[in-house]
């Protein structure tokens, strides 16, 4: 096997290390923040250099899609997080006011393929193909550490307890959510984590519960 330049050693030990730490491969800025390089383009330059080596594998299709290898080829494990599994992310949901969508059945699921590769344990033992993942828009749920941009996995639900995270569509409104969701009374109080903002108040008999988050992913 070829030699790896300093440069490479340094970012497959930073891979080994956040792998290990976060049980979900890192992003090339990660890469470039976390080792110290100039410019993403170097970074992706040493990254096919490994590729080559055969020291990683990457799937370019799916965010974060790097996996290191032993010395055989094959799959290195690192940390406790398992095996590596593919969810697709199906569009968008609102962690602010809720946005319109343009289908009777509530949740948009749109025509992306986009994907992100997660581990078993940080879908807590779920089936992965009953899951699937959104892209958040909006900051209604930053004090739950779930930001503008970040990935939340969701199980489909049709019910979900007092304070737990749902997607849930608004049937008047035709919109759906994001938000912890209490019942109160004959009303459902859907509640932000955010404290400059304000609770939605409306019928049960106008939600629609859709799915539970199971995990969020930040986006760095």
């Amino acid at each position: 096997m070829k030699k790896m330049s300093d440069k490479q050693e340094r970012i497959l030990a930073f891979l080994g290390d956040f792998l290990a730490e976060h049980d979900y491969p890192p992003s090339i800025r990660d890469i470039q923040a976390g080792c110290s390089i100039s410019s993403t383009s170097v970074v992706d330059y040493n990254l096919k250099a490994l590729e080559v080596q055969g020291r990683i594998r990457r799937d370019r299709e799916i965010s974060r899609g790097i996996v290191l290898l032993d010395e055989s080829g094959r799959d290195a494990v690192h940390g406790s997080g398992g095996a590596v599994v593919r969810l697709h992310i199906l569009g968008t949901i609102a962690a602010g006011q809720p946005l319109p969508i343009p289908t009777e059945e509530g949740l948009a699921v749109g025509d992306s393929d986009e994907t992100i590769n997660v581990t078993s344990d940080m879908i807590n033992g779920h089936d992965p193909e009953s899951l699937f993942a959104l892209r958040v828009k909006g900051s209604s749920m930053i004090d739950a550490l779930i930001n503008d941009g970040d990935i939340v996995v969701m199980e489909p639900a049709r019910d979900v307890n007092d304070g737990e995270m749902a997607a849930v569509y608004l049937k008047a409104e035709n919109e759906v959510t994001l938000k912890k969701f209490y019942r109160d009374g004959e009303q459902v109080r859907l509640q932000p984590m955010n404290q400059t903002m304000e609770p939605i108040y409306t019928p049960a008999a106008n939600v629609e519960v859709q799915g539970r988050v199971v995990t969020a992913i930040r986006s760095l």
